[in-house]
């Protein structure tokens, strides 16, 4: 008499492999992004500032094409800017070498929130949405973009409180002592956000910080599987080391080119101080867009871009080649 196979005992086990990989897929990725997150952090800093200069206050600011009476007079020429070389040694000059750190606890809070979440729901959607008849198991480019759009705006909404919490903390140092939050840290700036301006301010940007990481996501995510793909595929590398720093850096360009406009508009959105009873600087993503364009010129949406792409390449190389390096000590554990 033959056995009847023992359906819930195989459940189980087909239950217990699914959850582990679940799992370990947002182990790996937060792992990872943790890693990358704290290693490029001053880089990250020196971004922020960088985009935060030549900011006016919307009072001052006056419609370029606008009929005006002849009193009143356009803002006058924003001075020269400093480079991200520069802004670094001001830095440290007045904050010291530990102001290179500001807010780097928002930044662990944010990489454990954010990235864990969109690396760890990119990986369950590429191996769902992987090509069966595929012998490496590869995925449509198709099916990387929107695995990566919807990651990202999931992870994004998760994590925007420690995003606002960490431009506040990188962006303090640049303001008049008396002007300063002093955040002690980001459980301390959380809490004082939520007691200050409300609950909602935690979601101050969601909008802009939402697009930027489908963008960022997207390209960053779909990219180096693309490029890493491609490389494979021509024989050009072995899957190996050299591999994944070439395919990193390049998704790193690519990730760097697609979020930096956004990037700078979320930087100022969520940095503004709004009081009490009086109308916010910006009403909006788009309303902070057109002030900037108006002020400083088209390129001010690229303000920043060398060290976004000085630390997107970087946090992308050390974000993949750790990630591929956890993936298999975890594998062989």
């Amino acid at each position: 008499m033959s056995q009847r196979p023992n359906v819930p005992h195989s459940c189980s086990i087909a239950f217990g492999l699914l959850s582990h990989l679940l799992v370990s897929s947002f182990v790996e990725g937060g792992i990872a992004s943790v890693i990358a997150g704290c290693s490029t952090h001053p880089l990250d800093l020196i971004k922020v500032r960088m985009q935060l200069q030549g900011e006016s206050q919307p009072s001052n600011i006056r419609p370029s094409l606008a009929f005006q009476p002849s009193s009143v007079h356009a803002p006058p020429h924003p001075a020269a800017k400093a480079g991200p070389i520069s802004v670094g040694v001001k830095l440290v000059q007045q904050e010291g070498v530990t102001g290179l750190f500001s807010g780097v606890s928002a930044t662990i809070l944010r990489q454990l929130l954010y990235s864990t979440t969109r690396m760890g729901l990119y990986e369950m959607f590429r191996q769902k949405w992987s090509d069966p008849n595929s012998a490496s198991g590869t995925m449509p480019l198709s099916r990387k973009i929107s695995a990566g759009l919807i990651s990202g705006g999931i992870g994004a909404a998760v994590g925007n409180p420690a995003d606002v919490a960490m431009v506040r903390m990188q962006a303090d140092g640049r303001l008049p002592p008396a002007q300063r939050r002093n955040y002690t840290s980001v459980v301390d700036a959380i809490i004082r956000m939520r007691k200050d301006e409300g609950i909602t301010s935690l979601w101050r940007g969601s909008s802009l910080t939402v697009n930027r990481a489908m963008l960022v996501t997207a390209s960053q995510l779909a990219s180096y599987d693309q490029f890493k793909e491609m490389i494979l595929e021509k024989g050009v590398m072995h899957d190996g080391l050299g591999t994944h720093v070439t395919a990193s850096f390049a998704a790193g360009f690519v990730a760097a080119v697609m979020s930096n406009p956004v990037d700078v508009i979320k930087t100022r959105v969520m940095n503004m101080k709004v009081k009490p009873g009086a109308a916010p600087p910006y009403s909006g993503a788009l309303d902070c867009a057109m002030k900037t364009v108006r002020v400083e010129g088209p390129m001010a949406l690229y303000k920043g871009f060398i060290p976004t792409i000085s630390r997107q390449g970087p946090f992308t190389v050390v974000l993949f080649v750790t990630l591929e390096q956890v993936r298999r000590l975890l594998k062989d554990f």
